[in-house]
């Protein structure tokens, strides 16, 4: 059993860098070890949360495994963006003024008030990552609380199944959190100031017909949280893929398939 298992991993070596899900890892290891037949149900012998891996994973290991993942996913995440041009120096998250604004924003540049929206959108990441650092302890609740049909759900369900489920379980909480630490960074780093400021330079120009004045605290608030989400992903998926990334023995039985 332990020369088919080396095996099995040897294939799936190839495969495990394209997984976007621990469920994919274990689905296509059951498949080989089945023989190509693999119906994804559940098995109760041995605890095993798939057939053929019974004697290797306990459903308690893999959601514990999930657990710590998840953990050290998130505290990585929010650390990465807790900083100094965590969200303004990266592009895939980097929060721009609102698109209800953007074409204020072009007629500003035109009109030669370029600085003026660049320090603006400087103020709003800034204000983003001042709140990263309040994700920890909300993350770690939620992640704390899950339990084991949670986490068979997370295997069972899609590709963003965890992503989900930490959406559905601190969204709320998030936003509470976030809010205020944003109003009062956006506030500190001159955000208001400078939204107020460039209203006020928009609003003067001979062309302007209607004031767009869109919830600047909310709109910096939801930009935060979906940057913290895709970096939550992604380092979810170093964890999956990456040997280096499994720092504890625990993460390597369960996501390094050894």
């Amino acid at each position: 059993m332990k020369k088919i298992l080396i095996t099995c991993f040897t294939l799936l070596s190839f495969q495990i860098s394209q997984a976007q899900t621990l469920k994919d890892i274990l689905n296509d290891a059951n498949t080989i070890l089945n023989g190509g037949n693999n119906n994804g149900g559940g098995n109760n012998n041995g605890g095993g949360i798939l057939p053929g891996l019974g004697n290797n994973l306990s459903n308690t290991e893999i959601v514990s495994g999930l657990r710590e993942a998840l953990k050290i996913g998130t505290q990585n995440a929010s650390k990465k963006l807790n900083i100094a041009n965590g969200f303004f120096g990266n592009k895939l998250i980097k929060i721009l003024l609102p698109q209800e604004v953007k074409n204020m924003e072009a007629t500003l540049r035109q009109f030669g008030f370029g600085k003026q929206c660049d320090r603006l959108i400087l103020s709003l990441n800034r204000a983003a990552e001042d709140a990263a650092g309040k994700a920890v302890p909300i993350f770690v609740n939620a992640i704390t609380s899950m339990n084991i049909q949670d986490g068979l759900n997370i295997l069972r369900g899609g590709n963003n199944a965890a992503t989900e489920f930490l959406k559905a379980n601190t969204t709320n909480a998030l936003t509470q959190a976030f809010r205020p630490v944003i109003q009062n960074s956006l506030g500190k780093v001159g955000a208001t100031k400078y939204w107020t400021e460039i209203f006020s330079i928009y609003n003067r120009l001979p062309i302007t017909r209607n004031k767009v004045n869109p919830d600047l605290t909310g709109y910096v608030t939801e930009r935060a949280l979906a940057g913290l989400f895709t970096t939550v992903a992604q380092e979810e998926a170093n964890i999956r893929q990456n040997p280096a990334a499994q720092v504890t023995g625990l993460l390597k039985k369960v996501f390094g398939g050894k």
